[in-house]
Order: C-alpha cells, then structure tokens, then sequence
C-alpha cells in the first residue's frame, strides 16, 4: 500500500547582501561579476558560477553557448570541470551562482537538472557539505546549507551495477 514520504529542506532566505558573512559577499559578487564572461548569443541569459576553496582562492565559470545546440555549457558545471582540471587538490568550501538577461538586471535563477547531478556528485566526492547561494525573488538571496538538497533522489555511483560500496 502507498504511504507519503515526506521531504524536508530548509533554506535561510536572505533580505539583502548586507546578511552574507564576508567569504559568502566574495563568492557572491565573484558569480554575479562571472555573468560578464558569459558567452550566450542565443539565449541572451548570462549566467556565472563561484567556488570559494579551501585556500581561500575563488574559481569562476560563466556559461558558453554554441549554435550546435545542445553543446553549449552552464555556467556551474563550468566551474566545476574547469576546477577539477585545473586544481584537482582543492577541496570547495561554498558556491554560488547568479543571473541575468544580457542587457538586465539580476534575477532568480535555479541551476538546471545536469547542473545538480554535477554538484551533488562533487559534493559526494568531497565528502563534506558545500553551501549554495542563489538570487531569490525581489533581491532575496537562497541559502542551502547542501548543494544535495537540491536534488534529494539523486542518481549516483551506488545507483551503478558492481559500484556499491557496503
């Protein structure tokens, strides 16, 4: 018989920047100044990511279209190939990830469906939480404590044939 599975997620909804602690103000601004890099011709969305790591440094991604849709990349998974990449020994400590039409101001934006599968598995590779900031409605800012509470059903290597680790 079908029973109801409960999920619960809380979020810390921010008024303002003037609420962010001052590494979340860094990656904050790093993402919104990211959306400059964007290469989006098609959509006219510009899109930028930020990773505070475990050194203190920040890595950015902005998305980068192609007329061969649907090669082109987001802007989070920019960052996140672009890090392991560039700077495999680095641990992400925060993330954030801000939006905007090309000739506009700052909006909501959720990170698309292969965006989470791509964070939650470089949280679960990490092996430690990583904190999510994104734009909320009316210039609110959306604190995730866990990038997986964005996608709670994730599919991942325990999901895969002989990967199961017991």
């Amino acid at each position: 018989m079908a029973h109801p599975l409960q999920l619960t997620i809380t979020v810390d909804v921010l008024a303002s920047e003037a609420e962010l602690t001052p590494s979340e103000a860094t990656i904050w601004h790093a993402a919104r100044a990211a959306t400059d890099h964007a290469y989006a011709p098609y959509s006219h969305f510009n899109v930028g990511a930020a990773l505070l790591l475990d050194d203190g440094s920040v890595f950015k991604g902005s998305n980068q279209e192609n007329a061969a849709y649907p090669s082109g990349l987001c802007a989070e998974r920019t960052a996140l190939f672009g890090l392991a990449v560039s700077q495999p020994e680095r641990r992400i400590v925060a993330m954030a990830v801000a939006a905007r039409p090309a000739q506009g101001d700052f909006m909501l934006a959720m990170p698309c469906g292969a965006c989470r599968q791509v964070m939650t598995e470089y949280e679960n590779r990490q092996g430690q939480q990583i904190p999510l900031l994104l734009p909320g409605p009316d210039g609110t800012i959306y604190r995730f404590r866990t990038l997986s509470d964005l996608l709670p059903f994730q599919f991942s290597a325990e999901n895969l044939p002989g990967q199961r680790t017991e």
